[in-house]
């Protein structure tokens, strides 16, 4: 009878252990791996592709468990630069290599965004950049956005220094434009976009930007926002690069593949904010879509630091190693 009934454990104990997995590793690796990235709030770059990877659950797809945190321009660089977010998905190349060059240790992973930035105006007296001496400009001075128009508008004949210059956060941008409380607004896209779908009248002031940057710059693109990370960060998660990169070329991909979702829109958009979006989407050529890897590009974000160091906001090239160089697959 013993022996019997110590049979019958040992086989319910043989069919018990066949339920568990062979490796408790395995078991644990497929537990989505959190991670938490800073961004800008909307409307802006940086919070445009969040929303869909969250809504997609693309992060889930490839492994990750993806917290998103909102932050305006300068709460962004504060608390990324500081170590309080170890990611940011709101980086900007200029601000990447500043950080380097201020002892923060920090490496632009991948591109997400091309630059481009625009003047707009009410004032009738207001037709070219020039005409701005003087007068009033609403731009978000804390953005690396500001900071490229700079430089472009220098490279056409206007030093900001001549400029009368009231910051604001980005959100507020679209709001100034559409009360006139400035004389111009310096924006970039989606805003744009959703200010020309309720003031299609507004000027926008020329800067040329691929005219410049060519003569400039024989790159074919401008990296201007990204993912980035903390060293450290990158060094302990090398693993979870290539899946965040995964994660974010997907979430781009469906943008592409389905542009008239509205997913780029706020729950309050109008139909018309909607479809300005849809269009800005299939043109790309002023939101600039280019999801690569920093190291696919490295020419290009090396122009761009170039052109940091000729508006003085770099006294030296940032470090070869902002740029990081490890595998994407």
């Amino acid at each position: 009878m013993i022996r019997r009934h110590f049979h019958h454990r040992a086989g319910a104990l043989f069919a018990a252990l066949c339920l568990l997995p062979l490796d408790p590793l395995a078991s644990r690796a497929q537990t989505p791996a959190p991670i938490t990235i800073v961004v800008f709030t909307a409307p802006s770059l940086g919070a445009l592709l969040p929303g869909v990877i969250k809504e997609q659950k693309f992060d889930q797809a490839n492994g990750l468990d993806i917290s998103f945190a909102a932050r305006t321009p300068d709460a962004y660089t504060a608390q990324f630069d500081s170590g309080e977010f170890q990611l940011g998905g709101s980086a900007a190349v200029l601000t990447v290599g500043l950080a380097d060059l201020r002892g923060i240790k920090v490496s632009y992973l991948f591109n997400l965004f091309d630059y481009w930035g625009a003047v707009v105006s009410q004032r009738p007296e207001i037709k070219t950049l020039t005409d701005l001496r003087g007068k009033t400009l609403a731009a978000a001075k804390g953005t690396t956005n500001y900071e490229m128009f700079a430089w472009f508008a220098k490279r056409k004949g206007l030093d900001v220094a001549s400029i009368d210059v009231v910051n604001t956060a980005t959100p507020g941008l679209i709001g100034y434009a559409l009360a006139d409380r400035a004389d111009a607004v310096q924006l970039w896209e989606p805003a744009y976009s959703l200010l020309l779908a309720k003031l299609p009248a507004i000027r926008t002031l020329d800067l040329d930007i691929p005219g410049e940057w060519g003569k400039f710059s024989n790159t074919a693109h401008i990296p201007y926002l990204g993912v980035a990370a903390h060293q450290s960060w990158v060094d302990e998660h090398r693993d979870l690069v290539p899946k965040l990169y995964q994660t974010y070329e997907a979430a781009a991909r469906w943008i592409v593949a389905y542009p008239d979702t509205g997913g780029l829109a706020a729950s309050n958009s109008t139909e018309a904010d909607r479809q300005a979006l849809a269009q800005l989407i299939r043109d790309n050529t002023r939101l600039g879509m280019n999801v690569a890897s920093a190291s696919a590009l490295r020419p290009d974000i090396e122009a761009v630091y170039r052109a940091g160091m000729s508006l003085g906001f770099f006294d030296k090239m940032p470090s070869p190693g902002t740029i990081y160089s490890g595998p994407m697959e």
